[in-house]
């Protein structure tokens, strides 16, 4: 029989956040796994450095830097996200219910968010594999410029499906810019203005089929979605063409 976790409920509320996080810190301390946070009003930081099977379900709205170098946990967020979400994080779930910030998933290295809505500008820069760790983020909305800036490893699948600006593209410019590594998917197309230098959207095949549907049925079953539907339309991907892009910019001496 599975031990049953040892819950607790917090009131954020206007606690300040440096006051918040160590009153978490010390109930991890003490055994308590699952954490369902009420009335959260722009709390920093939450779930930073965070280890081990923890599951903080938030409601309200975090604030910067959620689950920053998270490894582990599982987060749930029933409303908006603000910036930085998962920065450089390396491993474990976040689900975000409502819209998230820029500069989601920066530097990430492992794990997978979820954002059901639109996201912000900057979303995946510098985001890595590491060994068998493959970063991914799900985003159910659109997304705002340099989705992918400088990506070197792990997957974005860009739906474009549930935003609030019905008449935005689905990205911004400068789609994937200074892109090394990994894959981006769109749903969809996109058009060749939006992309960085040197990059071009082109169909997917079987193998990216594959893990565009397994993708799609976490993320669908996460946020109680149709994943047929997300998967009735037809999907492109961007890759680079070097892992070098600016390589003949440099002259060695």
């Amino acid at each position: 029989m599975q031990n049953k976790r040892d819950e607790r409920t917090l009131e954020a509320g206007q606690i300040y956040y440096k006051q918040f996080n160590e009153e978490i810190r010390n109930l991890v301390k003490d055994g308590v796994t699952q954490f369902t946070i009420k009335n959260c009003h722009g709390q920093r930081y939450i779930g930073i450095a965070m280890e081990g099977d923890l599951v903080f379900d938030i409601y309200g709205v975090p604030g910067q830097d959620l689950a920053a170098f998270m490894r582990g946990p599982y987060i749930r967020v029933h409303n908006n996200a603000q910036d930085g979400v998962g920065n450089t994080m390396d491993g474990g779930r976040i689900v975000i219910e409502g819209l998230a910030g820029d500069v989601l998933g920066y530097a990430m290295r492992g794990g997978e968010i979820f954002v059901h809505g639109d996201v912000g500008y900057r979303v995946g820069i510098h985001m890595k594999a590491y060994l068998e760790h493959q970063p991914k983020i799900v985003i159910g909305g659109k997304a705002g410029d340099f989705l992918g800036e400088y990506m070197a490893g792990g997957i974005i699948l860009l739906l474009g499906m549930f935003s609030g600006k019905p008449d935005a593209p689905v990205a911004g410019r400068s789609l994937g810019t200074g892109m090394h590594g990994g894959v981006i998917y769109v749903r969809g197309k996109v058009h060749q203005e939006q992309l960085g230098s040197g990059l071009h959207a082109q169909p997917v095949d079987s193998e990216d089929l594959k893990v565009i549907k397994e993708l799609t049925n976490e993320y669908a079953k996460e946020l109680k979605l149709d994943s047929k539907e997300i998967l009735s339309e037809n999907f492109v991907k961007i890759r680079p063409f070097s892992h070098r892009p600016y390589g003949n910019l440099y002259v060695p001496c």
